[in-house]
């Protein structure tokens, strides 16, 4: 990929890209996150063909994951909700979070992408390689695997 391809792709993924770190971040932190990724992708330019939606909006997601890791986890959770009865909220969000990482990776990435990137299942299908019926069905084993962790463990 030449640099004026690049910088041409990046002018238009942006706002994608902070679309989907606001759903992660505050505002400043979505901005600088962006930031980031794009100048890691700018590091690789020459290794990059064309296109870069797909890496571009992973490489933001776990960015993301890993700014709200290095982060207290009351900051983390917080840094996008309001204060009010945020106890409770947050503990619950925790829990889920915790189980989450304990999936299979491919049910991580595609709850994930479901529910904190707003993704169809036609994108994360196109994204994963799989058919939209594969990940349906561990979209619906995820989702029941992490409702009957919680059951289990927390009611």
């Amino acid at each position: 990929m030449t640099q004026e391809e690049f910088k041409e792709e990046a002018r238009r993924l942006r706002p994608r890209l902070l679309q989907t770190a606001r759903r992660y971040l505050c505002e400043d932190d979505a901005e600088d996150t962006v930031q980031d990724v794009l100048l890691r992708l700018w590091q690789m330019v020459d290794m990059l063909r064309m296109p870069i939606d797909a890496l571009a909006t992973v490489l933001v997601r776990n960015f993301c994951v890993d700014r709200l890791r290095r982060q207290k986890p009351s900051q983390a959770l917080t840094a996008n909700c309001e204060q009010a009865d945020e106890t409770e909220t947050d503990e619950r969000i925790e829990r889920v979070l915790a189980m989450i990482d304990t999936l299979p990776t491919l049910q991580q990435t595609i709850l994930r992408l479901r529910h904190m990137d707003g993704m169809g299942m036609r994108e994360i299908a196109e994204l994963t390689g799989s058919s939209e019926v594969a990940i349906r069905k561990a979209l619906s084993r995820a989702r029941q695997t992490l409702r009957q962790q919680y059951e289990k463990r927390y009611e």
